[in-house]
């Protein structure tokens, strides 16, 4: 038994999906207190900028052809794929950025991608929690309602393309307790936060 944790905040120490992530750790490993947990921050420490082209390029050439930076990207994508198939469990903290994922994060997607077999379902049934976060308010009849090109996204790649077994625990309004113009917001920000902490503890706990 074993969890695989993926955090892409570029803000560790005030993460907002950290937070979340945290709670749905907590809850399993009081579960399972002698399992490895494997951890990967991407907004620490981010992926090479350049590996997806060259993972890309070099499995479409001839093996004895790829040249020394083909070869490491292909390494460092398999390797990324081995850690997910690796874990029993698995929590990714992806928060919105720009109304979407973060290029880190994206890098990620696109290395475990070039680093299995074409449409490979590196989650297949394997149970997993999305913490993901968002500053402001995209709900329906919100003035960005569809502005949020991050969550369907990760529903796409996770569920569809990896076939997670995938539970989402979001979380908006993370900005209003400090950005002016959001103070008439604080009060169901404040609310929002409660039932986000709460669907972690149950989403941690149901995943033990």
């Amino acid at each position: 038994m074993s969890l695989f944790r993926l955090d892409a905040s570029i803000l560790p120490g005030t993460s907002a999906s950290a937070e979340l992530a945290d709670i749905v750790e907590a809850e399993w490993t009081a579960a399972h207190p002698d399992a490895p947990v494997v951890r990967r921050h991407l907004g620490t420490d981010p992926l090479p900028a350049d590996a997806w082209a060259q993972a890309h390029t070099g499995a479409l050439t001839p093996a004895s052809d790829r040249s020394p930076a083909q070869r490491d990207a292909l390494t460092l994508a398999e390797s990324l794929v081995a850690e997910l198939e690796a874990a029993e469990r698995v929590v990714l903290a992806v928060p919105l950025y720009n109304f979407g994922v973060s290029q880190h994060f994206k890098a990620w997607v696109d290395l475990v991608i070039a680093g299995a077999p074409m449409g490979s379902p590196v989650l297949k049934a394997k149970p997993t929690v999305l913490a993901t976060v968002r500053g402001g308010g995209y709900a329906p009849d919100t003035p960005r309602e569809g502005w949020d090109h991050s969550t369907p996204y990760l529903k796409r790649v996770l569920a569809d393309v990896w076939q997670a077994d995938l539970t989402i625990v979001e979380r908006e309004l993370t900005l209003a307790a400090t950005s002016p113009g959001m103070e008439h917001l604080r009060s169901l920000a404040a609310d929002l936060h409660t039932r986000a902490l709460a669907a972690a503890r149950d989403a941690g706990s149901k995943r033990s």
